[in-house]
């Protein structure tokens, strides 16, 4: 069946002497695999277009039996140029792109989340100065996309400002609940209650100390391999830290 929709490219790598293997995440059938034949080839100019963080319209041949499927056509849904130039904005993109692709079933579809994409890639594309803030507040946002989001327990009006994110039950309180509860730093505490209710662009000049960011992102790492199988360490991370660390 030939098909034609929107995609995110998620993932690119070598195949042969000519052609690329490409991952999409695309609105119609979910997360793909496609091959580009012919896209290394020097007058090919399809290689260009299949970047990650790409939103790009594609037409394929979808075959169920087959794993991979084969690309017939690419152009530019919305181009990006930023995710693929900016060191920091592309860091932050594929890291992004990275645990997207491991919450993704193969073929099957989520428009929830290839909207959240397709809104989050232009804005970051857009945006004057990016941080690595941005990564847990996306974090919990894929959470909430994928009905495990975490509940704020307690009154939006107290003034303690410790507490615990709890993975088992899904819960932010002031108290432990659970064997699997982490305590947080108040600023920790802070963010994540605050990232559940509002999307302010406060949240991303938080003032964390050393350490307490890539605690946080760890900690939301291990309430995702708690609630999904196949979430492994990014292979991206390391660029990630180093990048925007600067």
């Amino acid at each position: 069946m030939i098909t034609k929709t929107e995609a995110v490219v998620l993932r690119v790598i070598e195949y042969q002497s000519s052609s690329l293997i490409v991952t999409l995440f695309t609105r119609k059938h979910g997360k793909i695999a496609v091959i580009a034949r012919g896209a290394k080839r020097p007058k090919s100019k399809t290689a260009s277009y299949l970047v990650p963080g790409h939103l790009l319209e594609v037409v394929y041949f979808m075959k169920s039996t087959r794993s991979v499927q084969t690309l017939s056509d690419v152009s530019f849904f919305r181009k990006l140029d930023a995710l693929r130039f900016d060191m920091e904005k592309m860091a932050l993109s594929v890291t992004v792109l990275e645990l997207t692709s491991q919450l993704l079933h193969d073929n099957e579809p989520n428009d929830e989340m290839f909207s959240f994409l397709e809104n989050f890639l232009p804005w970051l594309n857009e945006r004057a100065e990016v941080t690595r803030v941005i990564f847990p507040y996306v974090q919990v946002r894929l959470m909430q996309l994928l009905g495990v989001g975490l509940q704020y327990i307690g009154d939006e009006g107290t003034n303690d400002e410790t507490g615990y994110i709890n993975i088992e039950s899904g819960t932010l309180t002031h108290q432990a609940e659970g064997s699997e509860s982490v305590k947080l730093t108040s600023t920790q505490f802070a963010f994540l209650r605050e990232s559940l209710h509002h999307m302010k662009s406060s949240l991303f000049q938080t003032n964390f100390e050393k350490n307490e960011l890539s605690t946080l992102i760890e900690y939301l790492d291990r309430y995702f391999r708690f609630h999904f199988e196949g979430v492994k360490p990014r292979k991206s991370d390391a660029i990630f830290d180093q990048i925007l660390s600067r």
